[in-house]
């Protein structure tokens, strides 16, 4: 991508000028026992980058739920889903959009108003913003895919309960299983608390590598479009994290 490119797409997310540093080095992963509550973060000598933590995996009763079938059923499953009440509400589900063979997987914590109409994650101003983001990096939306950690819309866009994210969960699994991605980013604090879980803030959650399910798939935090929307000051953190999750997926 040209410099002048660049400076485009950064001037687009509202960050008028980017210096190019020396790569930091990507983050040696420690090897964390996922299925344990995650402990302090394990941190090495200070060379050695941020700290790595392990994910949760799914409880017994949800893990493997939507294991082995593929796409179209996976698909159609999540349509005629009605596990929780969110069924009741829905306009439509909301099952993911963009590359079957994506290395980049975007997860976001639910449908909002606009994408429970149109049945597409990430769509009107914050759906722009993220674009911006991924472009930022040499990413277009086309070349990556994104979902939901729920595949409906809980009413007014309230965060959604354990419960929810707990029967909705399986359905992503089954997708990450599919796409087999290089990295995932969890954009915003409720996706991220929910992928990884946890009850710490993001700001504590960013600039680390997390592992996630049984594939144990890296897994950088970041901030929710929609929020940089209204905090734009913090677009340049978000830039920090988009550059540090390129770097990870290149050292995979």
């Amino acid at each position: 991508m040209s410099n002048a490119l660049r400076t485009q797409y950064l001037q687009a997310m509202g960050i008028d000028t980017w210096v190019q540093r020396a790569p930091s080095p990507v983050p040696r992963v420690a090897v964390v026992n996922a299925t344990q509550v995650p402990g302090p973060a394990v941190r090495g000598p200070a060379d050695r980058g941020p700290a790595v933590r392990g994910a949760m995996l799914p409880g017994p009763a949800a893990a493997g739920r939507e294991s082995g079938i593929g796409w179209p059923e996976l698909a159609a499953r999540v349509a005629a889903c009605t596990r929780c009440e969110l069924h009741t509400t829905r306009t439509q589900t909301v099952f993911g959009v963009g590359s079957r063979q994506a290395q980049w997987l975007i997860v976001g914590e639910a449908p909002g108003a606009e994408e429970d109409a149109r049945g597409e994650p990430f769509v009107g101003r914050a759906g722009q913003l993220l674009n911006s983001m991924l472009r930022a990096v040499g990413l277009a939306r086309e070349q990556v895919y994104i979902a939901n950690v729920l595949k409906c819309r809980p009413p007014g866009n309230r965060d959604p309960t354990g419960d929810e994210a707990a029967e909705c969960l399986p359905y992503l699994e089954q997708q990450i299983a599919l796409l087999k991605p290089k990295i995932m980013l969890a954009v915003g604090r409720v996706a991220a608390q929910n992928l990884l879980r946890s009850d710490e803030s993001l700001g504590r959650l960013r600039q680390q590598v997390h592992r996630f399910g049984i594939s144990q798939v890296p897994l950088i935090a970041t901030y929710h479009p929609a929020y940089l929307l209204r905090a734009p000051a913090d677009k340049r953190k978000a830039w920090e994290d988009l550059k540090f999750a390129r770097e990870v997926c290149a050292g995979v």
